[in-house]
């Protein structure tokens, strides 16, 4: 009987102890899917392809990702884009979760739009056709220290009839191989 009450116990114990943690995360979780963000951290499938939303962090080979939200205008900071175009505006932040330093370029980073029938439909930030307008933005290349993150802006021509958008990033690995490729899918309203 001792021993039927002492399993008892740590069972109690047990339950108690786990419930301290993981509910909150699990409410927030549950407060997250019920929202129009993401809500979760998504890694790639078998086939080597990740989809997610605005919010969901984008766990690839070297660092985290997450687009944390997007809105298009017709000016930013003095910079007007070609006839035709608007810009998109995306805030991201980038973590390092590799166990070294990881040199980034905001290039590695593309926007795409319309349909996937349309293999022109991207672009890269405008930092690769000039200079960056504005202190907020993504450097054009940057070291991430280990475990560092930092948030930025990436700033992007886009057709003006275009409203739904996806913001990729695919592994490129010195050996010049390739592997998962990662899409941020999303809505962006005029600011």
């Amino acid at each position: 009987m001792k021993k039927f009450a002492g399993i008892m116990v740590a069972t109690v114990l047990a339950f108690s102890l786990v419930a301290c943690g993981p509910v909150d995360s699990a409410v927030q979780n549950l407060a997250g899917a019920a929202s129009n963000k993401g809500s979760g951290v998504v890694t790639a499938d078998d086939d080597g392809y990740a989809e997610g939303r605005i919010g969901d962090v984008m766990r690839t080979y070297f660092f985290d990702y997450t687009v944390n939200s997007a809105y298009t205008c017709k000016e930013f900071e003095g910079y007007t884009p070609a006839e035709g175009n608007k810009l998109l505006v995306a805030e991201l932040t980038v973590k390092n979760t590799d166990r070294s330093t990881v040199t980034m370029y905001d290039t590695d980073f593309q926007i795409q739009w319309g349909d996937d029938d349309d293999d022109d439909a991207f672009d890269a930030p405008i930092t690769y056709y000039s200079d960056a307008v504005s202190d907020d933005q993504l450097p054009e290349e940057y070291d991430l220290s280990v475990n560092e993150e930092r948030t930025g802006l990436l700033v992007f021509e886009v057709p003006e009839d275009s409203k739904d958008y996806s913001i990729s990033y695919l592994e490129q690995f010195s050996n010049e191989t390739e592997g998962d490729v990662f899409f941020v899918y999303f809505t962006a309203k005029d600011k």
